[in-house]
């Protein structure tokens, strides 16, 4: 498999020439694929992942693409990245298009990140919020992200015993960079689930 991975990073950074200088990097078991550190592409047992944007929006739809899907601490995670089909490889200018999309997305999504300063400037995260995630020692995005949403609801829980299952949605939002009630139906319905399973969270319509 790794065999089968390289050889479609070759043909992947062979094809991606016109974006820049395109590198890769092992993750979870795949391979990133950035320009100017800007990560935009992924490759997963031999097959090549465009991030989906607004602009491939009507392609991913009009061609039912298939979206790559990682384990991360044993549970499967659904990425915001389409399947490279053979009918796309095959149409050079059409790929190169959604490419450049899905480095353009990139590139304004990082370029976001970096102008946010405070954890409340985030989706969804209220100044209540940042206070008790700054108490559980959760400062910075970058700590909020390697927890995950229910690690970091687990960690102000400790300090707030009444904590709902709408601030671990508002944690999962500020994540993904979505407002809480634009979460995926099956996201929702998996944190929905994990709540349930806490202890001293029988009545779900409790605190803030």
């Amino acid at each position: 498999m790794k065999k089968i991975s390289y050889e479609r990073i070759y043909q992947s950074t062979k094809y991606l020439l016109p974006l820049g200088d395109v590198q890769h990097r092992a993750l979870f078991g795949g391979y990133t694929l950035a320009v100017d550190d800007t990560v935009f592409a992924m490759v997963s047992g031999g097959e090549l992942y465009l991030r989906a944007s607004e602009e491939s929006a009507p392609y991913c739809v009009k061609n039912a693409t298939t979206f790559l899907t990682l384990v991360k601490r044993g549970r499967p995670i659904l990425l915001n990245y389409f399947r490279v089909d053979e009918g796309l490889w095959q149409d050079q200018e059409q790929f190169l298009q959604l490419s450049s999309f899905a480095l353009e997305a990139a590139r304004r999504e990082r370029s976001q990140r970096y102008k946010v300063h405070r954890l409340k400037d985030l989706p969804n995260l209220t100044f209540q919020l940042e206070i008790l995630l700054y108490d559980a020692g959760i400062t910075d995005e970058e700590t909020l992200r390697t927890l995950g949403a229910e690690q970091c609801w687990l960690k102000i829980r400790a300090l707030n015993k009444r904590l709902s299952y709408k601030v671990l949605f508002a944690l999962e939002g500020a994540i993904v960079g979505l407002h809480e009630a634009a979460l995926p139906e099956i996201r929702r319905r998996e944190l929905l689930t994990w709540f349930k399973t806490q202890p001293l969270t029988n009545d779900i319509h409790s605190g803030s």
